[in-house]
């Protein structure tokens, strides 16, 4: 199976010194229902991957973990860290998206992606939404 996730330099530096400071070995990328528009994205760090779980080597000891139901909705997905003032968090852009909540926590799938989900699992999410575990 061919996940595409792209991530910048620094969004993977960035996974790699939180890895580090949780004392994890991998980082899940998952979506889940939630917000005002439909879905967001989850991130979870990890002692070890599940039997179910796709690595995905996104930089050179870079590994992102993602649970088999949620790779239709992940495919495709940008990872970039951007800084606002003294305040900085991952951002994710998914061509899937159709639309985004003002709060940018949130996002609605397109009818294609959403029909591939309910094929795929009950899993969710591809779009912009930031984490704000990822604050630094």
């Amino acid at each position: 199976m061919n996940t595409q996730i792209t991530v910048s330099p620094t969004a993977c530096e960035h996974i790699r010194k939180q890895v580090e400071l949780t004392r994890s070995r991998f980082l899940r990328l998952g979506v889940k229902e939630s917000g005002c528009n439909g879905f967001m994205y989850t991130l979870d760090f990890l002692e070890d991957t599940l039997a179910n779980d796709i690595q995905v080597e996104v930089a050179d000891g870079v590994h992102i973990c993602i649970h088999q139901d949620d790779v239709a909705l992940v495919t495709g997905t940008e990872i970039d860290m951007v800084t606002q003032g003294l305040n900085s968090a991952l951002v994710f852009k998914n061509s899937n998206a159709q639309s985004y909540c003002g709060c940018g926590e949130s996002f609605a799938l397109s009818k294609e992606a959403d029909d591939d989900q309910s094929s795929a699992s009950t899993a969710s999410a591809t779009d912009l939404a930031t984490d704000a575990t990822a604050k630094t």
